[in-house]
Formats: C-alpha cells, structure tokens, sequence
C-alpha cells in the first residue's frame, strides 16, 4: 500500500464496534475542540463490522464534514487491528487514538498535545485516575497494570486508556492484533521512544453496551506474556529455547550418567527404574527445545524480512 502524503497535522483515529447512540454527539464534541487546536486535522473512524447502524450514522457524517475519513472492515478483526488500520490511513504528523463511546474526554486532548510538544515525548498517554466504570472491571484493569509493570519496563499507570497522542514517526513499523494495542507504549519504550502520561477525564458509558468482558482479560494477558518475550528474547529467541534445551539435556544428561556407574560398577538393573526413562526423556526434550531455538531464530530472520504485511482486510474506505 503506497503511504498518503501528509495532509493535516492531526490525526484522530476512532475504532467503532455498535456504537450507533454515541456517534453524532462524539462528532459534535470533536468538532468543537479541534478546530481551536489547528484548522488542518481530521477524524477517522474505524467501524469493526459494526451489526448496529453505526455505518449508516458514519455515512451521514462523512457526507456533512469532509475532515471526516471513514474505513469499513470486512469483518470484526478486533480493536487492534481497528487502530493499526487508523494508523496506517492517516495522513497527520500526530495521531490521537480514543474511544467512541463517549468515556473519553476530547476536551483533554489539548492536554496530551502540549506534554507531547513541550516536553519532547513520543507517546504521551491518558490517565483515567477517577475511572467511571464498575468495581470487577478496574480491579481487573489494576491487576493488568500491576502485571505490566512488573514484567515490562514501562510504568505508566493506565495501560488499558486508549485516549494517546503519538507522534507518526514512531509508528512506522508497529504491528498489532489480538489486544496488543493495550500495550503499544511497552512496544514503542522498548524501541527505545520516550511515553508520558497526563490525568484525563473519564465518564461514564451513556449509550450502548461494554465490549470488556472475561474473553478480553483472558486475551490480554496473554499477549502481556507475548510483548515480555518480545522484549526479552525477540532478537535471538535461540537465547531462551536453547538455554532451556541446554539445561534439561545436561540433567538428564547427569542423572544418565549416575544410572550407568550404578549399572556398571554395582550391577544395578536400569530398565526396572522408572529414573532411567526420564533421564532419556529429559535430554530428548532438551534436544528439541534446542532445535525449536533454531528454528524461531530462522523464522524470526523471516518475519523482519516481510514487508507491507497486515492483519486487516478493508472493504471501503471514504474521504
């Protein structure tokens, strides 16, 4: 896909999902906000494959405000995909990424747009400090940060806020899909950008209902266990997969060798121990985890050689 040129200095990039009650008013808000901001931005919205009439309400507003660009999905690839989508058909030198369901603020992005200039970041994120969501859901959106942040080395608060600024350059080569979106500022520190956070408002869903569910928590740690070896191990996966291998065939490598002197100098039977067979069991799983390091530093050599791949099929795009 040949990239647009650049257009407008904003971009603000919208996955929408069944989102039919929220749309006209979040239009309306953004309307307000961004033209005090600069007079060359534009709204992109990402409809998922909504099974509401959210693609007819976004027709409408495409019609009546040309800074509004609207991408249609075959199917419902997920939020991620929504968002990588986003990014890859804007034309600003900045994207902001929010939510469509009205929970996000756009008043606050003045906010994330002058951290992200006056004090150099790449990524700066929103921070829902006084959340208006229910009790299951941010004890389990606090246990997911606790988790990131332990794992990873990035230590914002609020992984799981979708209101960001990013400056363009950094996403050039980002690729997402199942929840990974939740972690694109652990991504993007571990190559090596700067991410700031701001406090921003948070209210609650008014119209149309959570796509949060146990599925989605289930999913996203997960690909938390996915970006810790991304970071860790991504560039020689051979490191891990072999150190195992290594480790298990020299276990099973010693207690073979104990099994033969016992064999050899006390005439001890070995094929009435049960030992015996694990130690065999043990260096032929080494073996493999040796030869599976291998083939994931091949396969890995493959992956930074594909170019223009995605995770998203569009069926119509409007400008």
């Amino acid at each position: 896909m040949q990239k647009p040129q650049k257009t407008a200095e904003i971009s603000i990039v919208i996955p929408i999902y069944n989102e039919e009650g929220n749309l006209k008013e979040l239009h309306t808000k953004l309307t307000k906000v961004l033209p005090a901001i600069t007079e060359t931005y534009e709204i992109i919205f990402v409809d998922d494959c909504s099974t509401d009439n959210s693609f007819g309400i976004l027709k409408e507003i495409n019609k009546e405000d040309k800074k509004v660009k609207v991408i249609k999905f075959r199917r419902n690839f997920g939020q991620s995909a929504a968002i990588s989508a986003g990014f890859d058909y804007s034309k600003g030198d900045v994207i902001i990424t929010m939510d469509g369901d009205l929970q996000n603020d756009p008043t606050d992005i003045p906010k994330l747009l002058e951290k992200l200039e006056k004090e150099d970041y790449d990524v700066v994120c929103g921070w829902r400090f006084d959340r208006a969501d229910s009790m299951l859901k941010k004890a389990f959106s606090r246990l997911a940060n606790r988790l990131r942040r332990r794992f990873t080395a990035e230590d914002i608060h609020d992984s799981g806020c979708t209101l960001r600024a990013y400056n363009k350059e950094c996403l050039g080569d980002l690729e997402l899909y199942g929840e990974m979106h939740r972690y694109i500022p652990a991504l993007l520190l571990w190559k090596g950008y700067k991410i700031g956070e701001v406090k921003v408002r948070h209210h609650k869903r008014m119209h149309g209902k959570t796509k949060y569910s146990w599925k989605r928590v289930v999913k996203g740690f997960l690909d938390l266990t996915v970006v810790i070896f991304w970071q860790k191990f991504s560039a020689r996966p051979i490191h891990i997969f072999g150190g195992l291998g290594l480790a298990l065939s020299i276990v099973g490598g010693i207690v073979g060798l104990y099994l033969v002197i016992l064999r050899l100098f006390f005439g001890m039977g070995l094929t009435d121990r049960p030992l015996f067979i694990v130690a065999i069991f043990t260096v032929i799983v080494g073996v493999q985890f040796i030869v599976t390091g291998v083939l994931a530093d091949i396969m890995l050599k493959v992956y930074y050689g594909q170019k223009e791949r995605k995770h998203y099929l569009v069926e119509a795009v409007m400008e």
